[in-house]
């Protein structure tokens, strides 16, 4: 399984790249609005600095033409470097696109997916993920699970390289879900990592844990602490 953030917030990226095991980060124009006008490529150099070479990078393009988007593309890869997954969205356009630039030989995620349709045809297309829209399904009264099943049963049968890279969820239970039906990444929103970790649940369980622990050794000891005050009969 792959954990990707969908941030490009410096302090939450530095921040969960030290906690959990970050696969990479992704973006889009809505993610960097809530960022305001930042200067773009320096920023988006930092996080590849953060998130270091292994990790997986996805920027999206924003042109609306085949030639806008190849060419987002390009100045993306010349600004930022070369190993960055261009996001295309999955329309005529962007098909259009993602062969041209897989002929090239660029990373590409497709995203902006709905249907098994686009899917099909993005993984025809040579695209590297696909990223489909959990949330925006359920909203849309479109079945998400069973759309990422069936991509993910295809690309079995074809023994494709294709990874689905599943996005924009509302809940920690739908992140498990694009996993449980195939999907082998997901990109979340920093509110989703924070719910899933700080149920009260297992706050209550540590104090419980810390409660016990303390009442034989004394208050604020740990294991550490009593091996170096070793307890005497």
């Amino acid at each position: 399984m792959e954990f990707l953030l969908d941030t490009v917030h410096i302090e939450d990226i530095k921040k969960y790249a030290r906690i959990m095991p970050l696969s990479g980060v992704t973006s889009n124009p809505s993610i960097v609005k809530k960022e305001g006008q930042i200067d773009f490529f320096p920023h988006m150099r930092a996080i590849r600095a953060i998130i270091g070479d292994q990790a997986s990078f996805h920027i999206q393009a924003v042109g609306q033409t085949t030639e806008a988007m190849i060419q987002d593309a390009h100045t993306i890869l010349e600004n930022v470097d070369d190993n960055v997954f261009v996001k295309i969205p999955t329309n005529e356009a962007g098909l259009a696109a993602i062969k041209q630039l897989k002929a090239e030989g660029v990373n590409v995620t497709a995203t902006a997916i709905y249907t098994k349709f686009q899917g099909y045809l993005a993984m025809s297309a040579g695209a590297d993920y696909l990223a489909p829209y959990y949330n925006r399904m359920v909203n849309m009264n479109i079945n998400a699970d069973e759309v990422i099943g069936e991509l993910a049963n295809q690309i079995a049968r074809e023994n494709s390289t294709t990874k689905i890279l599943a996005a924009s969820f509302h809940t920690v239970q739908q992140v498990n879900s694009a996993f449980e039906m195939g999907a082998q990444a997901a990109t979340m929103g920093v509110d989703i990592l924070k719910t899933g970790l700080s149920a009260p649940a297992i706050g209550a369980a540590i104090n419980d844990f810390t409660a016990d622990w303390e009442s034989l050794y004394g208050k604020d000891s740990t294991i550490a602490s009593i091996a170096k005050q070793p307890l005497h009969a």
